[in-house]
């Protein structure tokens, strides 16, 4: 089991910066793909970034990609996603998950067995 938990999420203006941070509890933490996915009003949750129980090898969905750095420490227990030059489209619910190495294709959303219970992002233009 493991049980997530999102904080950072915030109003800010385009082009400010944001760190969401996820707070990972259970003993496998370390093992699992740690992933965060968004949803904006009336549209599906979809794909933001993930990284690999290392650490080593991340995943960034083609909008982020050069904004945005996913990072985790796993001592902590702890996920990060940076988000800079944040853009009124990245206006969304973002979500924490986690899924086991094993499974997961790191992009898609029914991988992911743990979800948080999102944090508010609002970006004004």
């Amino acid at each position: 089991q493991v049980q997530l938990v999102e904080s950072g999420g915030g109003l800010v203006q385009a082009g400010e910066s944001l760190t969401l941070s996820c707070a990972a509890s259970g003993r496998t933490f370390s093992r699992h793909t740690m992933g965060w996915f968004r949803q904006a009003p009336g549209k599906e949750r979809e794909f933001v970034a993930a990284i690999t129980w290392s650490g080593i090898t991340t995943y960034y969905a083609d909008s982020v990609k050069g904004r945005f750095t996913i990072s985790r420490d796993n001592a902590k227990t702890t996920v990060l996603l940076q988000m800079n030059s944040l853009k009124p489209e990245d206006t969304a619910v973002y979500y924490c998950a986690a899924a086991h190495p094993a499974t997961v294709i790191p992009r898609l959303r029914s991988s992911y067995d743990y979800w948080g219970q999102g944090t508010q992002v609002t970006v004004s233009s």
